[in-house]
């Protein structure tokens, strides 16, 4: 079904499509990080590909829901929220693409010391994002019910789980950043500063998607 189409619908569909979009990107993270702990190049190339496809249809989604979000049309939350919404949608699946690029612009080969903990992050953030897809598909649910009642607390129950994995990527970031700074002597110090960053923009998929949560819970709570 079209985008415009949806709206018809309802302007919440569009929203659940692009997050759909932005997960399917987000899905591709983790046998990119997969393919670069086993030095697969080919395979690297071909995921930031599939990623850069994604991120594409994404923006082209964000940006039809921009423009034909009704102006004057009642909505039962302020346009304003919803387009905020979508913005951190869209900022998971650019995220997505920056690791991609960076991981094939440069040469990031990640020492077997690092790879454990390093796709214990990745994983545990892509786990994150799937639960925020999760909140998100509730919404037309929650608009049906009003933002209230049983619906609304298994939605706010789904976000405190949401809070709490985000949480544990924070703490799984720690100790990969504390496992990448025991390897000063053996890395570069560019390197050094390069996964640096890396380990932060993991992070920040998930900080994403906990936001997008918290945006849900506030529109629960008003």
């Amino acid at each position: 079904m079209a985008l415009l189409d949806m709206f018809a619908r309802s302007p919440f569909k569009p929203l659940q499509e692009h997050m759909r979009t932005v997960q399917l990107c987000v899905l591709e993270v983790v046998p990119l990080f997969e393919a670069l702990c086993a030095g697969e190049t080919e395979r690297l190339r071909e995921l930031q590909q599939k990623i850069d496809v994604l991120e594409g249809e994404a923006d082209t989604k964000k940006n039809e829901i921009r423009e034909h979000l009704p102006k004057r049309l009642f909505l039962p939350v302020d346009r304003r929220d919803l387009l905020e919404m979508l913005d951190m949608q869209d900022s998971i699946a650019d995220t997505a693409q920056d690791i991609a690029g960076l991981l094939n612009e440069r040469d990031m080969s990640v020492p077997e010391s690092l790879q454990y903990s390093l796709m214990e992050l990745v994983r545990s953030v892509a786990k994150a994002c799937q639960q925020a897809g999760a909140v998100i598909e509730k919404l037309d649910e929650l608009v049906e019910m009003g933002f209230r009642g049983r619906e609304a607390d298994h939605v706010l129950s789904m976000i405190v789980t949401l809070g709490n994995m985000e949480s544990e990527t924070d703490r799984l970031g720690a100790t990969l950043t504390r496992e990448l700074f025991k390897l000063e002597g053996e890395m570069s110090p560019v390197s050094i500063m390069l996964w640096y960053q890396m380990s932060h923009w993991i992070g920040d998929l998930a900080d994403y998607a906990e936001k997008c949560g918290n945006r849900l819970r506030l529109l629960v709570a008003t």
